[in-house]
């Protein structure tokens, strides 16, 4: 199974590069495949690579479903 998510680009860098960062997990990325991209913005990240952008508000709400997750699964109910 291939998981993607939702992270914020936090800084822009050289080489097609750029820091993104999700619960306060920062990480360097390669952005080649998205264009026009700014800090702040959503980018989906998949095996280090950003494949595409994404509206702040539904980033935020896939964000907030994967957190109810995690907290299901700690406790126990999944």
């Amino acid at each position: 199974m291939c998981l993607a998510m939702p992270v914020q680009v936090t800084e822009l860098l050289p080489g097609q590069r750029a820091r993104v960062s999700v619960d306060g997990v920062s990480r360097e990325v390669s952005v080649a495949l998205v264009e026009d991209l700014a800090v702040g913005d959503f980018v989906i990240l998949h095996v280090g690579y950003a494949i595409g952008k994404l509206d702040e508000d539904e980033a935020r709400r896939t964000l907030a479903l994967i957190a109810e997750a995690v907290d299901k699964l700690a406790e126990g109910a999944v």
